[in-house]
């Protein structure tokens, strides 16, 4: 055989060999391994996010109000009453910026738009002029906010059973979304994912009583009460829940919800929900995005947040929009009041509900005017204010959710009720939430330091003036009788001079 010939063979036969083997074992590698490339594909993926995220530096002072207020609301932890009873006392509605619910997209450079109010997260800030927007934020205990999480939507669906069945409930609520221009609950999130999906259960086990014939209930405790209502064990394992509400403040600060206005938050957290321990970066960048806020309030520190609020932001808005008085301006916004119908205008937030021409409740919002204050007014007038419109806020809600919970009654939820949960399922909502934690851990670390940077001198000031009142009174009734007795003395003087010239 020609040794050219004999050559080119050999080397096309070890060119076969080579590739066969670089092709097995190339196999073998990405065989051997998925699991380790897709963590190495998430690890990436979340880092980078995260990376982003926290070189976005905040320019100016962080305690210094900017031109628009974003008051990120995450659920379940009285934003509302803050909103009806504190910046609707600051703000007229002619100063708000057109709510975004569920993406629906608004202008943010709408004139004079000073006040946003929302459910949306912190990606909102994609859509807002960042060096001019500064964000207030309160957080609640995790456990207390699944809880509450729970009770409400359990509530809010609850309303439906006043019809005789679900497909009768479904067609009113078309009916209505149809006529009204308003935002519903089933509008707003989470609870467009929370309250359709308890909705349907309630049905569910009421059809169910009905054909068993039986109203004997097995047990007492109203967390655990199968034949009326889902339990709060079923509740906190269902993906509906993993995914909206367990570690929902982290990912609402961090703007990473399903309802992200960032195009890679569905990527990002899919690979923490998949990998835990990559949430921990999703942590960091929320952390730092409180550190960045103006306010950071506590749901259970209620009297104390409520102050610091007052000081921190009430007191600045006051400085800054001098809440005039003038009758044009009270007239715009008193209109604007009555033809404004979205949800979360009403002291209830998402949860009011008016009478159909049917006579029966819908879920929808009845529209209600909530007088903002007139005139100028200071800390102490704008605190004594919140603290009579928080006392209304709790009677309607204390009557809303009493007639709420006699539909599935004898469930009925209380804090005396709460004791009865046992102490596992207590413990699954600390392991579900445990991102929650920590950053609930941060924001009392901030609150404490704002507490004491706000209110320190503050404090003292006060207490000096208050003590000092009645003898501060004293001293300028008696300064204030010198100076007249020095005036005529000094008019008698003169008087007398001017005689004596004459005479003279």
């Amino acid at each position: 055989m020609d040794p050219t010939l004999k050559f080119s063979i050999l080397l096309l036969l070890l060119g076969l060999g080579c590739y066969s083997w670089g092709s097995h074992n190339s196999s073998t590698a990405v065989n051997a391994s998925p699991i380790k490339n897709d963590f190495e594909h998430c690890e990436r993926v979340v880092k980078k996010w995260a990376f982003s995220s926290l070189q976005q530096e905040v320019k100016e002072d962080k305690h210094t109000l900017r031109d628009l207020l974003f008051f990120l609301h995450v659920p379940r932890t009285g934003g509302r009453t803050y909103f009806h009873c504190f910046l609707r006392k600051l703000y007229y509605s002619s100063l708000e910026c057109p709510r975004s619910y569920d993406k629906l997209r608004f202008d943010p450079r709408k004139q004079q738009c000073r006040l946003l109010v929302t459910h949306d997260d912190y990606s909102m800030m994609s859509k807002l002029p960042r060096e001019r927007t500064s964000v207030v934020t309160i957080l609640r205990n995790p456990v207390d906010r699944v809880f509450s999480t729970y009770e409400f939507s359990v509530e809010v669906a609850a309303r439906f059973l006043v019809h005789p069945n679900l497909t009768s409930a479904t067609q009113m609520t078309r009916r209505m979304r149809a006529k009204t221009k308003g935002v519903s609950t089933l509008d707003i999130w989470p609870w467009k994912y929370l309250v359709p999906w308890m909705r349907e259960d309630l049905f569910t086990r009421r059809d169910g009583r009905k054909l068993r014939g039986s109203n004997n209930f097995q047990s007492n405790d109203p967390y655990n009460m199968e034949e009326i209502v889902m339990s709060l064990h079923k509740f906190i394992n269902h993906p509906i829940a993993q995914e909206v509400v367990h570690n929902g403040a982290t990912f609402q600060v961090a703007g990473l919800t399903n309802n992200s206005y960032l195009s890679e938050a569905h990527e990002v957290r899919h690979c923490v929900h998949k990998y835990k321990l990559l949430g921990d970066h999703v942590l960091q960048v929320a952390k730092k995005r409180l550190d960045d806020m103006l306010y950071v309030g506590l749901t259970e520190e209620h009297r104390e947040s409520a102050t610091m609020f007052a000081n921190v932001v009430g007191a600045q808005v006051i400085s800054q929009l001098g809440v005039s008085n003038s009758s044009e301006e009270s007239a715009a916004d008193s209109k604007s009041e009555q033809n404004y119908s979205d949800s979360d205008s009403k002291p209830d937030n998402n949860d009011l509900w008016n009478r159909t021409p049917n006579g029966k409740e819908s879920e929808f919002a009845s529209p209600e005017t909530v007088e903002p204050a007139k005139g100028n007014m200071t800390v102490e007038e704008l605190m004594e204010a919140y603290e009579d419109c928080i006392s209304n806020l709790r009677k309607s809600q204390t009557l809303r959710h009493n007639a709420s919970l006699k539909r599935i009654s004898p469930a009925n939820f209380t804090k005396e009720a709460r004791l009865q949960v046992p102490e596992a399922v207590l413990q699954q909502i600390r392991q579900l939430n445990h991102l929650d934690l920590e950053l609930y851990k941060h924001a009392q670390n901030i609150f404490a330091k704002q507490h004491k940077h706000n209110f320190g001198i503050t404090e003292i000031w006060r207490r000096m003036l208050k003590s000092s009142y009645g003898t501060g009174i004293k001293v300028l009734s008696l300064g204030t009788t010198l100076v007249l007795l020095l005036l005529a003395f000094h008019v008698f003087v003169n008087a007398k001079r001017r005689t004596s010239k004459v005479k003279v």
